[in-house]
């Protein structure tokens, strides 16, 4: 019964929702099209492709989408990993190492594994992004000025001096300062129009404004700079794999740069997913759906050679705030790039890389998101090494190292955290009383440091162990807890666990009433100090 209402009722929301899906959809067309044609020429690819990747998002896994408010589409996420692939391989292997991710992401969401992929830490996703806005900005900064990217993102930051170089003091019979004035102009676009766009235009998105005024420039100025090619027949740009490039895509190191792939675009995906549902109060994410909607989308995309894709936060959060209300709105921005890439290829043709580059460029800045450093500074200095170590790691060397770099970071941190326990003792002289604190876990790796402590305490001594500022005790700190007070009582000693403490910081409101009435344990007749059973193995 449950599988059949849910999508009636999406049915029915469509019917009544369709005007502001149908406006929504406009909105995220024109976020999409300049950045599919951007993301494409970034990754190395023609521009057509990227259009492909932008049709199949909308159409497909728009339809088939488990987050029905994300709009998936080629991500510059992803173009640093498509521009080392074509450089290495050639371009016909991006659909094979595409459909190989798309596999893998369909079967991770037939396994029901798509809640895992959310399993990595946030200081490390963000260190990922900030690190691909970095290589994205060094690549685009040139392509921006009619040259061309270096081997390398560090070579690309290196070398930008160069660029500017070469776009303020131009050589005869160079457009490389043609090309920068327009590159200028569409920042600047951008930058104008988000401070002081009017009320009434809030929904026309920045990047369309800035493409338009990088066209006009450049139109006008009769500037003769690159622009972006497509063909009059969508169909003939189509990259579809040779027998040869399928049989070189059972070579491991193919089959490894579509496992990066795969968790790359999942990681991305499921992240936005989760950004979306905070932004709308509708049907929330169903994170293995999504993957495998997403599979199905990258194994279309691989077959036919485009890019390949992922959701995409820029265009879902365009979608929420322009008011859509189902998955109606993706679906239809898919049907708009379809019918301009069929109807208008000419209307494209117009447009300068340099624009597209610009935008890139400033969305390379936007992904270094200085906020979001300020916000992991606040949970401590390890998570802002681990953040600048995933950036670095990417910077330098590349997307997969860099990840696991911050992933082996990130975990030994859990391990010292879950492994690390912190002893301060306390003596009163004059009341013959040592007051024993204990902060962090204290697992059976805590026994050695805990029992070193624990023999500087003198005999006879009334001892009290404060274990409120304890995230975990376990079973085998317990027990020797245990032998350590029976050792101390035959000294004439005492030891007492202050478990009230820990109580009192988890119980619950109502538990709490209950004591200051004079009916818990703390009260005459209401129990004793004694720790209730559930919390001595493990004080949680």
């Amino acid at each position: 019964m449950t599988a059949t209402t849910a999508p009636l009722g999406e049915f029915e929301t469509m019917k009544k929702s369709w005007p502001q899906d149908l406006l929504a959809s406009v909105v995220v067309f024109l976020v999409a099209l300049p950045l599919c044609l951007g993301v494409a020429i970034a990754s190395g690819a023609p521009p057509a492709l990227g259009l492909i990747t932008g049709i199949i998002g909308g159409l497909v896994v728009g339809s088939l989408a488990g987050s029905p408010l994300q709009v998936s589409g080629p991500a510059a996420g992803l173009a640093v990993l498509c521009y080392q692939l074509v450089s290495e391989h050639g371009l016909i292997m991006m659909g094979v190492v595409g459909f190989i991710a798309g596999a893998l992401q369909l079967l991770a969401g037939v396994a029901r594994l798509g809640q895992w992929f959310r399993a990595i830490s946030p200081s490390v996703i963000h260190g990922m992004l900030a690190g691909i806005g970095v290589l994205i900005l060094g690549s685009q900064f040139h392509v921006m000025i009619d040259d061309s990217p270096r081997g390398s993102g560090l070579e690309n930051l290196l070398s930008i001096p160069e660029a500017i170089y070469k776009a303020v003091f131009p050589m005869a019979m160079d457009s490389h300062h043609l090309a920068a004035m327009v590159g200028i102009a569409t920042i600047a676009a951008i930058l104008i129009w988000n401070q002081f766009k009017p009320k009434s235009l809030a929904m026309v998105p920045a990047p369309l404004i800035a493409v338009i005024v990088g066209t006009l420039v450049a139109g006008l100025a009769g500037f003769d700079i690159n622009r972006v090619v497509v063909p009059d027949n969508i169909v003939a740009s189509l990259n579809i794999p040779t027998m040869e490039a399928l049989q070189r895509g059972l070579a491991m190191d193919i089959i490894l740069l579509g496992v990066v792939f795969a968790f790359v675009a999942s990681a991305e995906t499921l992240l936005c997913a989760t950004a979306v549902d905070q932004m709308h109060t509708g049907p929330r994410t169903k994170y293995d759906k999504e993957l495998r909607a997403q599979g199905i989308g990258n194994m279309l995309c691989g077959s036919v050679g485009a890019l390949p894709m992922t959701g995409v936060i820029v265009r879902s959060s365009a979608n929420v705030q322009a008011g859509g209300k189902t998955r109606l709105s993706a679906i239809m921005h898919g049907v708009w790039i379809l019918g301009t890439v069929v109807a208008l290829p000419w209307l494209l043709a117009l447009i300068p890389t340099a624009a597209l580059a610009a935008i890139l460029v400033y969305t390379g800045y936007k992904l270094v998101n200085i906020a979001q450093i300020k916000k992991i500074a606040t949970y401590g200095r390890v998570e802002l090494v681990i953040y600048f170590a995933t950036l670095l790691g990417i910077v330098v060397f590349d997307l997969l190292t860099g990840v696991i770099i911050g992933f082996v970071l990130a975990t030994a941190k859990v391990v010292y955290t879950f492994t690390h326990v912190r002893v301060d003792l306390e003596d009163d002289e004059m009341a013959g009383r040592t007051d024993v604190f204990l902060h962090g876990s204290a697992t059976f790796f805590s026994i050695p440091r805990l029992a070193s402590v624990l023999e500087t305490v003198k005999s006879g001594r009334a001892v009290h162990v404060h274990v409120e500022h304890l995230d975990h005790i376990d079973h085998a700190c317990l027990d020797m807890l245990g032998a350590w007070e029976k050792q101390h009582n035959a000294t004439g000693g005492t030891m007492v666990m202050e478990w009230k403490d820990l109580r009192d910081r988890y119980a619950s409101p109502y538990q709490k009433m209950q004591d200051e009435a004079g009916d818990g344990p703390d009260k005459p007749g209401g129990g004793s100090n004694k720790a209730p059973p559930v919390l001595e193995p493990a004080a949680r």
